[in-house]
């Protein structure tokens, strides 16, 4: 019989994928990142318990090109500066990817908030444009001209933080206890530059960035890293507090509020 491709995988197969998944090579990205200012209420608002806002009411816009092999990628970040205990990280809100075998693992293991949506970075000579968007909207747009090198930073450790659930078959709550993920980013950068311009926020009401007001820009830059990531469970959290911030991950929250229909199969 011709194998079934749906059929299990044999343990020397899943060894074999687990081998050569630990034996990447680094993998370099051309990245612009926008670092300000906004208002210290905002990021309060967004941040789920039991993670706390930092001193500083920041925004971070990562929006990067990425030389995978075979297969480019376009993946954004939007995330605010927060705190879970003492470790201070950054909290992402949305993580546009242009492909789905980005999202996978991302969302399933990590608890990443990842969506499909578009990504450009654009360099004529000096002058740099980058972009997320998403149901036809840019909502971040950074552009500006290179005004610089800077000097390349040691390697460095970043800390993220995820929440990972599965909302409830029956329409309410989740299957299982929501647990806060820690995810560690070992980040090396080969190509630093300063740039000067501006970050652009546009209304969308799928991704509603435009609620994070540019009070100030702190720092923008282009450049080229490579990192690696591994992710711990730090700590089971609330299910009742952290329901009213679900919404974040889904385009319409209806989705997750309404049970399955009578009948249905």
């Amino acid at each position: 019989m011709a194998r079934v491709r749906y059929g299990a995988r044999t343990d020397a197969e899943i060894t074999a994928a687990r081998a050569k998944s630990s034996k990447l090579p680094d993998i370099w990205s051309t990245g612009v990142v926008a670092v300000w200012e906004t208002d210290p209420d905002v990021v309060a608002a967004v941040l789920p318990p039991p993670l706390k806002p930092t001193e500083r009411p920041l925004v971070r816009a990562n929006i990067s090109q990425v030389d995978l092999p075979g297969y480019p990628l376009g993946a954004g970040s939007v995330a605010v500066a927060a705190a879970h205990g003492d470790q201070e990280g950054w909290y992402p809100l949305v993580m546009p990817m242009t492909l789905e075998r980005a999202l996978v693992g991302g969302r399933e293991v990590f608890g990443e908030p990842k969506k499909l949506g578009e990504v450009a970075v654009e360099r004529d000579g000096l002058v740099v444009r980058a972009c997320v968007g998403r149901h036809g909207i840019d909502f971040v747009e950074v552009r500006g001209a290179v005004s610089g090198p800077l000097p390349l930073p040691e390697p460095a450790e970043k800390t993220d933080f995820y929440f990972k659930f599965l909302p409830g078959v029956d329409g309410t709550g989740f299957d299982a206890e929501p647990v806060l993920v820690h995810c560690v980013r070992a980040e090396k950068v080969r190509k630093l530059e300063r740039i000067t311009g501006d970050v652009v926020l546009r209304e969308s009401m799928y991704d509603p960035v435009a609620d994070l007001p540019v009070r100030r820009i702190v720092e923008i830059t282009i450049g080229e890293k490579t990192t690696d990531q591994r992710g711990r469970v730090a700590e089971r959290v609330s299910a009742e507090a952290l329901l009213p911030y679900i919404h974040q991950r889904y385009d319409d929250p209806q989705q997750i509020l309404d049970g399955p229909p009578e009948g249905s199969v």
